[in-house]
């Protein structure tokens, strides 16, 4: 699983591995019997995943250990589900989880004599609403009277859906990454509808830009480099270029965009018939041309001609040199 290809997943994991935001996520969503038990210090993040892989494209998991006012030592599995829609196996997961974490803390320390705590807890940002029933037991095919003695356990579900913007935390940086992850998920209108809330969050919360816009790039369809650029702006509007060449630096580094690289891969592809190939150059150069319009104004009748004749190889390259140039000529500098 790349980076981008998950991109819940990315996103989720930089918030959460700022102490911190994790502990305002905790205290924010876990119920305040458990949230008045804790020391005041925030959690650690504890190190790998017990997600299986394939489930990863579906979940991802962290781990942080805590203190209790008592002194005990307190672990907290949070699960996120990207789904869509919630899965009534979740509990299943949970289990999973810890039991796996317990099975490495025997390992450790065969010796033991007592097991740690784990309060199990899911975010969940998909577009439906939450309605599954938030404990284990409700996956056992039993009678009523058999419950009291089989497993069980209850977990705190914190679904985004439902709470208005302005409510979903107090902690600036928290309150950023939830909005950006609650819209993941929902309609290409509803994203752009929301932009400008998103935009006012990260204005609180600026180191988050470069993190929160890779997921925004990668999870709005209709998200294009003007918008990308008003909401730099408006983020940080003393440092427009240098924060949008880190931004598009960045995602050049891991993929290109989608037109660029479909265009160099039917520029090498062999057999292609020669007119498709025409086809696919002519819309890659009006793809550039059109981002140069933008960026530049008027285009002179030279650059149309140069990038009207060039092959697809090389429309590739100046899209890239689009993103960092200052000027038309900038676009067109060899930058391999």
């Amino acid at each position: 699983m790349n980076e981008l290809s998950q991109p819940h997943d990315r996103l989720f994991k930089a918030l959460v591995s700022n102490p911190e935001t994790a502990g305002a996520l905790l205290r924010e969503y876990l119920p305040q019997e458990i949230v008045a038990l804790l020391a005041p210090e925030n959690p650690e993040l504890e190190p790998g995943s017990f997600v299986s892989q394939e489930l990863q494209p579906y979940y991802s998991d962290r781990l942080f250990r805590s203190t209790t006012l008592s002194g005990r030592t307190l672990f907290f599995y949070t699960l996120m589900e990207h789904k869509s829609y919630p899965d009534r196996k979740v509990a299943w997961q949970l289990f999973l989880g810890c039991s796996r974490f317990l099975e490495q803390q025997d390992r450790k320390n065969p010796e033991w004599t007592l097991l740690p705590a784990i309060v199990p807890f899911v975010l969940y940002h998909g577009a439906q609403e939450w309605k599954i029933h938030n404990e284990f037991i409700a996956l056992i095919d039993t009678d009523d009277a058999m419950r009291p003695w089989l497993v069980n356990f209850p977990f705190t579900v914190a679904d985004l859906g439902p709470i208005p913007n302005e409510q979903l935390a107090r902690n600036t940086r928290l309150k950023a990454g939830l909005m950006a992850l609650k819209y993941g998920t929902r309609t290409p209108e509803e994203q752009m509808a929301a932009l400008e809330s998103i935009a006012a969050a990260l204005a609180d919360a600026p180191e988050l830009l470069i993190p929160i816009m890779l997921y925004l790039f990668t999870t709005f369809p209709h998200l294009d480099q003007d918008v990308v650029r008003d909401v730099v702006v408006q983020v940080c509007p003393q440092e427009d270029f240098e924060m949008m060449s880190l931004f598009a630096r960045e995602i050049i580094e891991q993929h290109k965009h989608t037109w660029l690289q479909d265009g160099r891969q039917e520029g090498r592809q062999e057999g292609r018939q020669e007119g498709r190939q025409e086809g696919r150059q002519e819309e890659a150069a009006s793809m550039l041309l059109k981002q140069m319009r933008r960026k530049f104004g008027s285009t002179p009748d030279w650059v149309t001609e140069k990038v009207r004749s060039a092959d697809l190889e090389l429309l590739g390259a100046w899209g890239e040199n689009i993103l960092f140039a200052n000027s038309v000529d900038e676009v067109f500098v060899d930058r391999h």
